[in-house]
């Protein structure tokens, strides 16, 4: 398998991975624990799975000194990403939550247009502009709690954030850096800056019953080790941009899961938005030079002659 296949794999992934943040979120939310609580345990829960794995490849702990500052920076944008994020889900509906996140691909698109040079082509700017649209048409205003300005705001946020560490962990010193140990110290970063909040706010609340400590788990597992190790695995294989754009498939998991799981039903619009976006990952998967093929309406034509010989 070449890297690029391996990237695109990589990066659906992740993006599924993380479109499970409100399934296992809202509940402990719904049981009293507040944000900070659920964000602290959730990296803390998650830091000694990265550990295990990292030791039984044998892997070292150790990182260069110049490392270490990227790394920092690393854990607190995801930290405020994830934070901003989950703070959106009191105010709005998790799904128009995970909806307005998505205008992260843009935001990585410019972050490497201005300060990397990269060329947005028109192949990008086709997907990205069918992907939004995807995301879009999956916001029923009627079947769904209405857009609030906080909300929205805090999304924004968490997807600066989140477009920040895309790029960075692409073009800084930590792209030569393991991913797992990439991964397990963003973790533990982050997890210090939920640490600190609690400390100064002086209130840890804790799951009410013995079974929603399952939620955390699922948080730190799937959201946050699987999420954050693929996406760090995908950028290294296929790019900023491109894992970016293949993060469409996380407001699909999560409408997807909230039909099977709380019994909500999909309306045609939404189909179509989810086939929107699975041509526009599918469009990314494919290649510029291939698709710049199919739309190369010239080629479908071939030049008329001006005139007739005469016998």
């Amino acid at each position: 398998m070449s890297e690029k296949a391996k990237g695109y794999i990589y990066g659906i992934i992740a993006a599924a991975a993380y479109g499970l943040n409100p399934i296992f979120a809202v509940p402990l939310y719904d049981a009293g624990m507040d944000v900070d609580s659920v964000l602290f345990f959730r990296y803390l829960f998650a830091i000694p799975i990265v550990a295990v794995v990292l030791m039984l490849r044998g892997r070292s702990f150790r990182v260069h000194s110049r490392e270490v500052l990227p790394l920092i920076i690393m854990g607190i944008l995801m930290a405020f990403s994830s934070l901003t994020l989950f703070a959106s889900y009191k105010y709005m509906d998790a799904s128009i939550s995970s909806t307005l996140l998505f205008i992260y691909p843009i935001m990585v698109a410019i972050l490497m247009a201005i300060y990397y040079k990269e060329k947005i082509t028109m192949h990008t700017l086709l997907c990205l502009l069918m992907a939004v649209g995807g995301v879009a048409m999956l916001y029923d205003p009627q079947v769904s709690t209405s857009l609030n300005l906080v909300g929205a705001l805090l999304v924004f946020a968490a997807a600066f954030c989140y477009a920040v560490y895309i790029v960075g962990i692409n073009t800084t010193r930590l792209k030569g850096l393991a991913t797992l140990k990439v991964t397990f110290y963003v973790l533990l970063f982050g997890t210090v800056v939920f640490g600190t909040r609690l400390y100064l706010n002086g209130n840890v609340t804790l799951p009410a019953e013995w079974h929603q400590w399952g939620n955390i788990l699922g948080l730190a597992f799937f959201p946050t080790v699987v999420s954050l190790a693929c996406t760090t695995r995908a950028i290294r294989y296929i790019g900023s941009t491109s894992t970016a754009i293949l993060g469409a498939f996380e407001p699909v998991t999560a409408i997807i899961l909230c039909v099977l799981l709380l019994g909500e039903k999909l309306t045609v619009q939404e189909v179509g938005g989810m086939m929107l976006i699975i041509l526009a990952v599918t469009l990314v998967v494919a290649g510029g030079k291939r698709i710049g093929n199919v739309f190369n309406f010239r080629r479908m034509f071939p030049k008329l002659p001006l005139g007739r010989n005469k016998k």
